[in-house]
C-alpha cells in the first residue's frame, strides 16, 4: 500500500498548532482573491469529460481488504471514504467520514461523529455501523485484516452507539488514532459476502468521489463520478486508468492524446517531454522506498518455514555483505539519472520528522573480509561457498519493464560478483512478484513502499504480525523479519503520544532494519509525472509543494480534475479544498473539551481559488 501518512499531533498541543496553520491559511486566503487564475480557455460542462490515466502497474485486487498494491489503493481511496483523511497542503489531518472526533483524558477511548447526509453509490445511507462492521471484521477474520490489521492491533472494541456515533477502545493509548488508512465499507453489501477473498461485483457500492464500474486485466480500469458525493460532484464525469505493458507505450499515447496524465516516468522520458508545449511536468521530493530485500529464512504466522529462500541467508553476515556491496550512489546517478536520493533510513525523506540519516556505506572491501571471516571461501571459479559447501548462487526476482528493476538488477549482479556471489536475475510480472513476495519465493527481490505521513503501516510490515499464514493471507509481509527488539520498539512507538519520545523509537527501529539487513534501501526516487496541458487545468499535487498528482494519500488530485487548459507558467491547484462540502468551503476549528481533543467543521470564508501548480500503500 502501495501501500503510505502525517504528523498527528499531542492532543495536549494541537489547538496551538491547528490555529498558527489556520492563521496562515485565512491570510493565504486573502492573498488568493488578488491574484489572476492560471487556467486559461473554458472548461467543459461538469460531468461531460473523462480523465484517462496511464498506468502499467497490474491490479492485484479489488477487495478493498486485501488489496495492497499502488493502483488498488488508489482505487480504494477513490471509492471508500476513510474515517479521516490527509491535507492536500501538509498532510495534517482533516475530516473525512467522520466529521469530527474527541478522545477520552486516559487517550483509550475514542468518539467518532459521522458526518450526516453521505450516502453510498446505491442509496443506502452512510451510518457508524458501516465503520464498525468494518473495523470489526479486520479484528475477526483474518483475511480481513490482510492489507491495513495493523490499524486495529490493540484494540479492545469498537461499537456503534447510533447511526452517527462510532466509539473506539483500545487496550492502550494508540500514536495512529486520526492515521487510520482503512476504507470504511457498507455493512449490507458486505455482511452478505460469505469469502472474503473474493472479488466483489461490479460496479461497487462506495461513497468515495469516484466509484468503479468496469474492469478488464491488464486492459482497464473504469470509474464514474459520483454525483451525490458528500464534498461535491467532481468537475469530471468519468476517470479511466488505461494498462499500459510498459512505460515507453505509456509515453507515446500520452503524446498522441490517447491519455491525459501518467507517472513513473524514466529520467530520458521525463527531459524528453520538457520541450513538448501540449505537456505539463511535475515532479517531487521522493516519498518511496525502493529495496532489495533478502530471504531471512521466512516463517509464516504460525512460526512454520515458509517458502524457498536459499537457507544460506539465514545468516545475517552474509545478509550484512550483501547490503556493504550495494551501491546507492551509482543507482541515483546511473538509473534514476538524479532524479532520486542516496539510501540512508527505512522512513523516506519526504517525512523528514521520522527519517533516519543513518546509511550502510558501499564497501565492497568490507564486504569481503565479512565473508572471508565467517565461513564462505571463493572456490576456483570465483564464486564462494556457503557452509554447507554449496555454490552461493542466489535468484534475483525483478518487475518486467521497469525501469529500476531493468537497468538495477544488471548492477547488482556485478556488485556481488564483485564479491563472489552468483546472481540469476528473473524480471516477470507484478502478479508473479507480488505471489512470491507474499509466499516467500525468492533470495533476493526488488520491493518497495509509497510511505504515508505517519509512519506506523510501512513499520508494521516489518514486524512477526505482518507474516501471512500459509495461504499466504491474514497481514502483509515485506521482508518477513520477525526480531524481538524491532517488535517491541514497534509497540512502543504505537504506544508512545510524546511525538518527540516517538521519533526517537521510529529511529532506533530503523537502525534495528539496518543491523538485521532482510532489506537493503537502494534509494529513494522522485515521482515523474506528465499531463496535458493542453487539455487539463493544473491539478492539486499533495503535499502543495513539491508534492505528487498520482498514488497520493487521498484522492486530491483525481477529484481537482478540471478540464481547461494549463499556462506554461501556472502554478499549482488548490482547488480541492480538504474540508469542502456542497454548498461552500469549511474549515477546522480545533479546541479541547473534556480533556480531549474536539475537531469540528466550521464554515470559512468562501474565496476565489488560484490554481498553484504543485503516492501505500504500496508494494510494487
Amino acid at each position: 500500500m502501495d501501500g503510505y501518512f502525517f504528523a498527528i499531533v499531542q492532543e495536549e498541543v494541537v489547538d496551538v498548532l491547528f490555529r498558527r496553520r489556520w492563521a496562515g491559511a485565512l491570510v493565504a486566503a486573502s492573498a488568493l482573491v488578488a491574484t489572476p487564475f492560471a487556467v486559461v480557455g473554458t472548461a467543459q460542462a461538469q460531468g461531460q469529460t473523462t480523465l484517462r490515466a496511464g498506468v502499467t502497474q497490474e491490479l492485484d485486487s479489488l477487495n478493498p481488504f486485501i488489496t495492497i498494491t499502488r493502483i488498488g489503493t488508489d482505487l480504494t481511496r477513490l471509492t471508500y471514504e476513510y474515517l479521516t483523511t490527509y491535507d492536500p497542503t501538509d498532510y495534517h489531518p482533516v475530516p473525512g467520514l467522520a466529521e469530527s472526533w474527541k478522545t477520552s483524558d486516559d487517550k483509550l477511548t475514542w468518539t467518532f461523529t459521522i458526518r450526516s447526509g453521505a450516502t453510498w453509490s446505491d442509496g443506502q445511507p452512510v451510518t457508524a455501523k458501516d465503520a464498525a462492521y468494518t473495523f470489526n471484521t479486520m479484528m475477526t477474520n483474518p483475511t480481513a485484516a490482510t492489507a491495513n490489521g495493523n490499524f486495529v492491533q490493540g484494540w479492545d472494541s469498537v461499537t456503534a452507539t447510533d447511526d452517527k456515533t462510532l466509539v473506539i477502545r483500545t487496550k492502550e493509548p494508540r500514536s495512529t488514532m486520526l492515521a487510520l488508512d482503512v476504507p470504511i465499507v457498507p455493512e449490507h453489501i458486505w455482511s452478505k459476502v460469505t469469502d472474503l477473498k473474493a472479488e466483489p461485483p461490479l460496479p461497487l457500492v462506495g461513497d468515495g468521489p469516484f466509484i468503479v464500474d468496469d474492469y478488464k486485466p491488464s486492459q482497464f480500469i473504469k470509474l464514474k463520478a459520483n454525483k451525490n458525493y458528500w464534498r461535491g460532484a467532481p468537475k469530471i464525469g468519468e476517470l479511466d486508468f488505461v494498462y499500459y505493458k510498459n512505460v515507453d507505450a505509456e509515453v507515446q499515447a500520452l503524446k498522441k492524446g490517447e491519455i491525459d496524465l501518467m507517472n513513473r516516468l524514466v529520467p530520458a522520458q521525463y527531459e524528453s517531454l520538457k520541450e513538448d508545449p501540449t505537456i505539463r511536468l511535475n515532479t517531487g521530493a521522493g516519498r518511496r522506498l525502493n529495496e532489495l530485500l533478502i530471504n531471512p529464512g521466512a516463517t509464516s504466522s504460525d512460526n512454520k518455514p515458509i517458502g524457498d529462500g536459499n537457507p544460506a541467508l539465514k545468516d545475517v553476515k552474509l545478509r550484512q555483505a550483501i547490503a556493504q556491496a550495494v551501491n546507492s550512489k551509482a543507482l541515483v546517478d546511473k538509473v534514476w539519472g538524479g532524479f532520486a536520493s542516496e539510501a540512508s533510513g527505512y522512513i523516506p525523506p519526504g517525512f523528514a520528522e521520522f527519517h533516519s540519516d543513518s546509511a550502510v556505506k558501499f564497501d565492497p572491501a568490507a564486504a569481503n573480509k565479512l565473508l572471508d571471516d565467517n565461513g564462505y571461501p571463493k572456490g576456483n571459479d570465483g564464486v564462494r561457498v556457503d557452509k554447507t559447501g554449496k555454490p552461493l548462487k542466489l535468484r534475483l526476482l525483478g518487475h518486467a519493464e521497469t525501469n529500476l528493476d531493468e537497468q538495477g538488477s544488471k548492477y547488482i549482479t556485478g556488485w556481488l560478483k564483485d564479491i563472489g556471489i552468483a546472481v540469476d536475475v528473473q524480471l516477470v510480472s507484478d502478479q508473479k512478484i507480488n505471489d512470491a513476495t507474499t509466499a516467500a519465493n525468492y533470495d533476493l527481490v526488488f520491493s518497495g513502499w509509497s510511505a504515508n505521513p505517519d509512519p506506523d503501516y510501512v513499520l508494521s510490515l516489518q514486524t512477526c504480525a505482518a507474516r501471512p499464514n500459509a495461504d499466504g493471507k491474514g497481514a502483509t509481509p515485506d521482508s518477513f523479519l520477525c526480531d524481538p527488539e524491532y517488535d517491541s520498539l514497534y509497540q512502543q512507538q504505537l504506544a508512545e503520544t510524546d511525538r518527540t519520545k516517538r521519533v526517537e523509537i521510529v529511529k532506533k527501529m530503523q537502525q534495528v532494519l539496518q543491523d538485521r539487513a532482510a532489506l537493503v534501501i537502494l534509494g529513494y526516487d522522485n515521482p515523474l509525472e506528465a499531463y496535458r496541458a493542453d487539455k487539463w487545468a493544473p491539478f492539486t499535487t499533495q503535499p502543495s509543494t513539491g508534492g505528487v498528482i498520482m498514488n497520493q494519500q487521498g484522492y486530491w488530485g483525481y477529484y481537482s480534475a478540471t478540464p481547461g487548459k494549463t499556462d506554461k507558467n501556472a502554478a499549482a491547484s488548490a482547488d480541492a479544498t480538504p474540508t469542502a462540502a456542497p454548498g461552500g468551503n469549511t474549515g477546522l476549528i480545533i479546541g479541547l473539551a473534556g480533556g480531549g481533543v474536539v475537531v469540528i467543521a466550521a464554515a470559512v470564508l468562501v474565496v476565489a481559488r488560484l490554481r498553484r501548480r504543485g503516492t501505500a500503500d504500496e508494494r510494487e
